[in-house]
């Protein structure tokens, strides 16, 4: 995975905080892209300021929980000295999987903002909503889409490339066992 294909936007062209933030958490997911992990990122926020960082690390842990917003809820826990990150917005670059949504719920989050939808695992409505019924000890402000065609792109590059990487082998597996 080449550096030169993750683009993430310019300064220049950011408008508010949750794009501002948005692209921090697109610097996690490059580095996730980098390491040849899905390329994922999240920050979470506090008080106007970036308090933990994470990106997907499932293949480096060999740990299916490895994700980038559970590994960012974990240092921001760690930061604040508490589990409930009441007061935090976590910023994610791909809508949370039931896992992570879980996470958010317990560990009390105020805002998540996601940039693009996960059609196989999202757990705000693109699969399943987790967030829809009333929770009865807290409720999470919900923004989505921001940076939406930036978050995307990275993924669908990602997957590209595994998908000729594996047609790829299969032919020389295919070659080789004939």
């Amino acid at each position: 995975m080449n550096e030169s294909d993750f683009l993430i936007p310019s300064l220049e062209t950011i408008t508010s905080d949750d794009e501002r933030f948005m692209r921090e958490a697109l610097r996690e997911a490059k580095k996730a892209y980098l390491a040849e992990e899905v390329p994922i990122g999240a920050v979470i926020v506090f008080d106007g300021h970036i308090i933990a960082r994470g990106h997907n690390q499932v293949e480096l842990l060999n740990d299916a929980t490895a994700h980038a917003e559970m590994l960012s809820i974990t240092a921001a826990e760690n930061a604040m000295g508490n589990w409930r990150l009441s007061g935090c917005t976590l910023y994610c670059t791909l809508e949370p999987c039931p896992m992570c949504a879980g996470a958010l719920l317990l560990s009390r989050v105020d805002t998540l903002v996601w940039g693009a939808p996960d059609l196989r695992h999202g757990a705000n409505g693109s699969w399943v909503n987790l967030f829809d019924k009333p929770h009865p000890t807290h409720t999470i402000s919900i923004r989505q889409g921001v940076l939406r065609e930036w978050c995307e792109r990275p993924l669908k590059q990602f997957f590209q490339k595994r998908r000729m990487e594996n047609s790829r082998n299969k032919e020389i597996n295919d070659f080789t066992t004939s």
